[in-house]
């Protein structure tokens, strides 16, 4: 048989792509190669600004007098900022990790009352200046399990305690009042992460815990954190990543009831050893 010029580029160029597809194959399926850039490490520290939305209420009922709901945002003029978080992760072992997260919040502002406000059981009145300050930090210790972990992604258990801290605030001409709230609550959640590619990851991962009112309905609430985020990782070492997370408190204790709900967009670097 007589190979035509026309066959025999053909057959070259059947030859090349071959050479390149093995070894493309071979980089994302069954070889040692196909495990995902940036998942070999034993620490991993991320740097992020977060931008969310603030949705933020509270009541505060003292000596005897009803509290007002109060919205911070459109009764006492809060409004978006960007802050900064830090997470860890402690990897001993393949499937485990240990997760310490730590989220600064502080929001303040100057209004004028719109409507008649009750905290304390101090009445601010139509036209009063009011200055107000709300803090939440919020700490997460945690352990992730990976029951299901393969090349391509894993799904896990979460187990954690969120540790946090609120402190409320409206300071007038006439005085100031403040109302605090802190504690543990233990959570329980999931986590799913598939590698579309070897750079990238992506996540969504979820943890909550609804505290049962008692029989006199002095305290109860419910705490929901839901994180949906991509990495791109350039190296073993260095990422980045983008996503968007919702935290969500809200409950009451004996005079006090509180909602605080953040959503939005953050950005981070990753670091890993």
């Amino acid at each position: 048989m007589t190979l035509t010029p026309r066959a025999i580029v053909a057959a070259g160029s059947l030859v090349t792509l071959l050479a390149f597809a093995t070894p493309a194959d071979a980089q994302f399926f069954g070889q040692p190669s196909d495990l995902p850039i940036g998942d070999a490490y034993h620490v991993e520290v991320l740097g992020g600004m977060w931008n969310p939305t603030p949705n933020f209420t509270l009541s505060s009922e003292a000596f005897g007098i009803a509290g007002t709901n109060i919205d911070f945002t459109s009764d006492l003029g809060i409004a978006a900022k960007r802050f900064g978080e830090l997470r860890v992760r402690l990897r001993p072992g393949r499937k485990h990790r240990f997760r310490i997260d730590y989220v600064p919040i502080r929001y303040s502002a100057q209004s004028v009352v719109a409507r008649r406000l009750v905290f304390r059981g101090i009445a601010y009145d139509v036209g009063v200046t009011v200055n107000s300050t709300i803090t939440w930090n919020t700490y997460r210790f945690g352990y992730e399990y990976d029951i299901v972990h393969r090349r391509r992604g894993y799904f896990g258990l979460i187990l954690e305690a969120k540790y946090t801290e609120v402190d409320a605030s409206l300071d007038a001409e006439f005085g100031r009042e403040f109302a605090r709230a802190r504690g543990p609550i233990p959570a329980i959640g999931a986590v799913v992460k598939i590698y579309p590619l070897r750079v990238l990851g992506v996540t969504a991962e979820v943890t909550g815990v609804k505290l049962p009112e008692n029989a006199d309905d002095r305290y109860g609430g419910q705490y929901l954190d839901y994180d949906v985020y991509a990495t791109l990782n350039f190296t073993e070492n260095i990422g980045a990543q983008v996503g968007y997370r919702s935290i969500d408190l809200s409950g009451f204790f004996e005079s006090e009831a509180v909602a605080l709900k953040l959503t939005g967009v953050y950005v981070g670097a990753l670091l890993r050893f």
